[in-house]
């Protein structure tokens, strides 16, 4: 029978251990399932035979809870969760969420602001000198200095504040694993060096002696222009077979960050799907509520990891990777039959898919041996010669998973990329996404129809979201469904003017779209869009860039996107005098 990771001293007592050797802390709660980066670092570990034991959304307030499993005999492994723990704890408006997917019944208020720092900062308190590991989404995107929106100011790498040892910065399992064999091999944690996919503090005495040098903390603190210059560099470098090591200066010391790891193979990507998961949420969490983005995960399959789509406001293709790894359509299987094992499944998978559903199977020659293009992208401004779409491979397996026993319907809900549907190609996938893998409604992210705006999102045209509007609806009504797209739009982002918000708004009226998915923008850090958003210019050009930063503009954009909604009428009214458009009010319903 599989059990979940020890907990608590009387788990250890159970299974007869005295000492573990590692000691997980999270700010999520523990669901021992593939979708919860915490799980899955602990079950590679396990499978590299090591003892792994999980503190999950502890209170930081003293070091009782972190001394619950006692100290481990090689580290701490500290992550914020699955979300940046500020992302987590605060709107685009900086207010307080009301709520917590990854907290028992919802609630908010049980991981820290900047949880690194602080479950750090406690460790070092119980445990002087334990050696500290952190990793997770926040050590991904915060490891270089970085732009902060809710201090609206740079800070530094979040490995000098949070005073720790190592960094692991993206999937992590190949890191975590050599990290743990160097320690118990009698290394110290002070002589981890060169390990692909890691950052390390060190003073001048201990630099490597090949490396590419960043502009200083000190200099992009004090000139946008120098933080930018950062960002490109960081980001021409950030691949795993031709990157090279990236040292930046925080006064008298030197972050040191070595290439990123290497994407898993089919294979070790299969393996790291199959490990032992109890697949369910901490039975401590039953009277509690439960976990709400655990419902949402527990009859979903991640099929790929990694995205080549490079959306300027999206953070994965930083923490996973330009590179898309797919597991075995076998593996896929294996999992459903898992799952419709469970005397709990309805009969519906919910999603197969990863950052894009429909890049399931791509591939590049190039990848394996040449790694992404520094100066190329793979989709933009139309997809690369060089790119491979696995669309036949994608229509065999979503045949197979239909047709396993004890499953009705396999529906996508991973996002789509619909610029990639456009030609004679992707024909046979959307007439079987139509028929099959639809659940009414299908979401796509147009995110805007400014042609500027949407050239800084690094998104495709609004003609391109036409035309695949258009299939869609004809595919749906050939064979007979009422089927629906749900679109994602952005409000706020850099590029977009209010005179902007108000084309979209009357774009989205004339073709009788009534949005409600509607997403404030956050500047996340080591984001292209963040980039822009803090010094106001593009990374790549130069180009000055229009940014709102004032809330009360940033409101009014987006009331005019949500033009149905009642609550926007005052906003809109503001918005149209400020552009003297007062002759379209008549034009927006309440």
């Amino acid at each position: 029978m599989k059990k979940f990771l020890p907990i608590s001293r009387n788990d250890l007592k159970e299974r007869g251990i005295s000492q573990l050797d590692i000691i997980l802390i999270t700010g999520d709660a523990y669901c021992d399932h593939p979708s919860y980066g915490a799980a899955v670092i602990g079950r590679v570990l396990e499978d590299a035979g090591f003892t792994v034991g999980v503190i999950a959304q502890p209170d930081w307030r003293s070091t009782r809870d972190f001394m619950r499993l006692g100290r481990p005999r090689l580290f701490f492994g500290i992550t914020a969760g699955n979300l940046d723990s500020m992302v987590a704890n605060y709107t685009a408006n900086k207010r307080p969420r009301e709520g917590d997917e990854y907290s028992p019944g919802g609630v908010a208020g049980l991981r820290p602001d900047r949880a690194l720092i602080k479950y750090a900062n406690m460790v070092r308190q119980a445990f002087e000198n334990a050696p500290i590991v952190i990793g997770g989404l926040e050590a991904s995107l915060r490891r270089f200095a970085h732009y902060d929106y809710w201090d609206n100011a740079p800070r530094r790498s979040i490995l000098l504040d949070a005073k720790a040892d190592v960094l692991v910065y993206g999937m992590g399992e190949r890191q975590v694993v050599e990290i743990a064999r160097r320690l118990n091999n009698g290394a110290s944690i002070k002589e981890i060096d060169g390990i692909k996919g890691t950052v390390v503090a060190r003073g001048a005495a201990a630099i490597p002696e090949v490396y590419n040098a960043l502009p200083s903390f000190e200099e992009v603190a004090a000139d946008t222009d120098a933080f930018n210059r950062a960002f490109r560099e960081i980001y021409r470098e950030s691949d795993p077979f031709r990157g090279k090591t990236l040292v930046q200066k925080h006064g008298s010391r030197s972050i040191v960050a070595f290439p990123p790891a290497e994407p898993l193979s089919t294979a070790e990507f299969d393996r790291v799907a199959a490990l032992a998961y109890v697949r369910a949420q901490h039975p401590s969490y039953e009277a509690l509520g439960g976990i709400p983005g655990y419902a949402m995960a527990t009859a979903s399959v991640i099929a790929t990891r990694g995205c080549c789509g490079e959306c300027a406001f999206c953070s994965l293709y930083f923490h996973q990777g330009r590179i898309v790894q797919s597991r075995s359509r076998e593996s896929v299987l294996a999992e459903i039959d898992r799952i419709a094992a469970d005397k709990h499944f309805t009969g519906t998978i919910t999603d197969i898919g990863g950052p894009t559903a429909n890049l399931y199977g791509a591939r590049c020659k190039l990848w394996k041996t040449a790694g992404a293009c520094k100066d190329k992208k793979c989709l933009m401004p139309e997809k690369c010669r060089h790119l491979e779409l696995g669309f036949d491979e994608l229509v065999r397996l979503l045949a197979d998973a239909r047709t396993r026993p004890g499953v009705r319907h396999v529906f996508l809900s991973s996002g789509l990329r619909y610029d990639l549907l456009l030609d004679a190609y992707s024909d046979r996938f959307l007439g079987e996404l139509c028929a099959h893998h639809v659940s009414g409604q299908l979401k796509v992210a147009p995110e805007h129809i400014a042609p500027h705006v949407l050239a800084l999102m690094n998104k495709p045209s609004a003609g391109a979201y036409e035309a695949f509007e258009k299939r869609f609806y004809s595919c749906s009504k050939k064979i007979g469904k009422e089927q629906y797209l749900v679109n994602y739009l952005i409000s706020g982002h850099p590029g977009s003017t209010l005179k902007d918000a108000l084309e979209l708004s009357l774009y989205l009226m004339e073709h009788k779209i009534h949005p409600e998915q509607v997403q404030d923008f956050i500047p996340l850090p080591l984001t292209t869009a963040g980039c822009m958003y803090y010094t106001e210019k593009d990374p790549f050009t130069g180009a000055k860039v229009y940014v709102a930063k004032t809330f009360t503009e940033r409101k009014m954009q987006r009331a005019l996107i949500q033009y149905k909604n009642p609550g926007s009428k005052a906003l809109i009214l503001d918005a149209l005098r400020v552009l003297g458009r007062m002759d379209l009010k008549k034009r927006f319903i309440w």
